[in-house]
């Protein structure tokens, strides 16, 4: 199993694996316009050479950033590929010196192993005024928001302590 950056080869199963969950009401749909406007945000799972998963990074601030899209093929479910594909993403962000990651979803459990908090929506300004203000789900949104903290906040408080 491979965790690489996604290419413009790898889209059309992006957003296969994509639109079956959001057929299913879980995330919400991507076009394949979005896919290729937002490609350099995504990663993907691939064993095989077959993609089985795929997961974005969206920063909307200078401190959050916004999980997106995770979608893994249901026969690899349990095995892992989601929780290499979040650990990727926050890889990305601590290296972005990103302090917090969002994800907003229906599957608390598997992010609550990860490390991520449930938190209040309205704690999160900069995605409810950038992006859920537009959603269809807003006046009736149901998804939880988590956060994950990086490592990027203790690294600041560490060097601030070495240098005094």
């Amino acid at each position: 199993m491979e965790i690489r950056k996604a290419t413009v080869h790898d889209v059309e199963t992006m957003q296969q694996l994509i639109q079956h969950f959001a057929d299913a009401g879980l995330m919400l749909p991507r076009s394949y316009r979005s896919l290729y406007e937002h490609l350099q945000c995504f990663y993907v799972a691939e064993d095989h050479g077959t993609v089985v998963g795929t997961g974005g990074l969206h920063v909307l601030w200078k401190d959050l950033a916004e999980i997106r899209s995770l979608a893994v093929h249901p026969s690899c479910h349990g095995q892992g590929v989601g929780r290499r594909l979040v650990q990727a993403l926050i890889r990305e962000a601590e290296q972005l010196g990103i302090s917090q990651v969002l994800s907003l979803t229906y599957q608390t459990r598997f992010f609550d192993k990860l490390g991520f908090q449930v938190v209040q929506k309205e704690t999160l300004p900069h995605k409810i005024w950038k992006d859920c203000i537009y959603c269809k789900k807003f006046q009736q949104c149901d998804e939880i928001a988590m956060v994950y903290y990086t490592q990027v906040g203790v690294h600041v408080v560490s060097e601030s302590v070495a240098r005094i």
